[in-house]
């Protein structure tokens, strides 16, 4: 079996779950060595005030054992490649700066970065958006992609290799309602994308997003069943999506196939955004 990604190593953030753990799984299973990232992890004494932290999400997948940080790294490594777990916030420079050159030192690159880290919880008309959970939502879901993908800018830039694949929502090209600080977020996420792209090609480095739309994710299990099926009712397909669908898409965009695709947002969204009806 050809595997493209073979002697890559790739960081995923907010891999302890969801998209961000099939997208490790993916990415260790096209070849790659994968570091695993999350602000939650299993053995944390303080799992529960560390999740109390970042809103109601988060406390509900600690509450109900969704985390499986360590695991994920696990199943890695039963794979035959390498793996290593890191708590990192992405809105922490510092913190995130350490991470990158920890991982630089240890596995001696970084070739592949997928942001995915982000906050979906707020959900609330305008004059109820909760400021507090706005600034949050622009600390981790934008600048935090921003801190990450310029972590890993020098080492990339040094080796003449590199992609970044950021995670969009189909919420940042068509909005969402009630969701003003998410959909404005992941709409930051494309203008980053497409800026990025620009300084990264004189260097070998694409930078491109993934749209995703309705995604079969623990998440999505968790809401509200009637908003669940509205929202499974326009798309195309009529069914959500799956993890796989969207890490299969970063698995292709992170290797030598897509060398000349730079500065996109692929969207994977069943035809949510089509005039359905």
């Amino acid at each position: 079996m050809s595997l493209p990604l073979e002697g890559k190593v790739a960081l995923v953030t907010g891999a302890s779950r969801g998209l961000g753990r099939t997208d490790a799984l993916t990415l260790a299973a096209a070849g790659a060595d994968v570091v695993v990232t999350d602000i939650l992890i299993e053995e944390d004494e303080n799992l529960e005030q560390t999740s109390e932290k970042w809103g109601p999400m988060a406390q509900m997948m600690a509450q109900s054992q969704v985390v499986y940080t360590q695991s994920t790294a696990a199943k890695i490594r039963e794979m035959g490649r390498e793996s290593a777990v890191f708590r990192m916030d992405v809105t922490d420079r510092e913190e995130v700066q350490s991470v990158m050159e920890q991982v630089k030192d240890r596995f001696g690159r970084i070739d592949i970065l997928v942001n995915n880290a982000a906050t979906l919880d707020h959900t609330a008309r305008l004059e109820d958006q909760n400021d507090d959970f706005w600034e949050r939502d622009l600390r981790v879901n934008l600048t935090g992609a921003y801190n990450c993908s310029k972590a890993v800018w020098p080492y990339m830039k040094e080796q003449k290799w590199g992609r970044i694949i950021n995670m969009a929502s189909v919420v940042g090209l068509i909005g969402g309602f009630g969701q003003a600080s998410y959909s404005a977020t992941k709409a930051g996420v494309l203008g980053l994308t497409k800026s990025l792209a620009l300084e990264g090609a004189r260097y070998n480095i694409t930078v491109n997003a993934i749209v995703p739309g309705i995604i079969n994710t623990e998440a999505f299990q968790m809401s509200n069943p009637d908003m669940r099926e509205r929202m499974i009712a326009r798309t195309a397909f009529k069914r959500p999506g799956e993890p796989e669908d969207i890490a299969h898409a970063i698995a292709f965009l992170a290797s030598d196939q897509a060398s000349y695709i730079t500065g996109i947002g692929l969207p994977v969204t069943g035809g949510i955004d089509l005039f359905t009806f």
